[in-house]
């Protein structure tokens, strides 16, 4: 009897395998085009081409607001991330929200979006979400690693320094140093 549910579950796990590994492989054969996306998949897509996808809105008089998906001009240089749409675990594991219009580091300065970002779940398995963060954090002189680490040490510190970076530059933290006074109340 034992033997039976044994090699029930070693079928069960092989059967698992083989579905995830078909998955994967037709997964990769489908071409992303973001034009082609609905507005709830686009955002941290990434298209077969490599551009990232960016969701949109379009405003006409009298109409609701719409929102289509669009090719931006933005290349992602890791190969391993084209044609990808991300994933529904990543988006929770990262704190981000599939609602985004356009691409911006503006959410780093979010101490909850930027906590997200560098937990261990978004750091280790998510990397389309983090590749487009470190790019977002380097365009604003900002070394993403040192970003998380003072966040994780000190967050109020790490969002002070973020949003006073006047100029490019990297950011060199004392951990040990005091805090700055936490930014007045209504600004975020």
């Amino acid at each position: 009897m034992a033997s039976l549910l044994l090699l029930h579950t070693k079928l069960a796990a092989f059967l698992f395998s083989l579905s995830l590994l078909l998955s994967s492989a037709l997964d990769a054969g489908v071409k992303v085009v973001c034009e082609q996306l609905t507005p709830e998949r686009c955002a941290f897509a990434v298209s077969s081409t490599s551009r990232r996808c960016v969701l949109e809105n379009t405003h006409c008089a009298g109409r609701p607001t719409a929102y289509q998906c669009r090719t931006s001009e933005v290349v992602v240089e890791d190969e391993r991330l084209a044609g990808m749409v991300e994933t529904d675990r990543c988006v929770r594991a990262c704190g981000v929200d599939r609602a985004t219009v356009g691409i911006s580091s503006d959410s780093l300065l979010d101490p909850r979006v930027a906590g997200a970002i560098c937990s261990t779940a978004c750091l280790q398995g998510c990397p389309n979400i983090i590749n487009l963060y470190s790019n977002l954090a380097a365009g604003e002189g900002i070394a993403f690693s040192e970003l998380c680490e003072v966040h994780l040490a000190n967050p109020r510190r790490a969002m002070a320094q973020l949003q006073s970076s006047g100029e490019a530059h990297p950011m060199h933290f004392d951990a040990a140093a005091p805090s700055p006074a936490a930014p007045a109340s209504g600004s975020s």
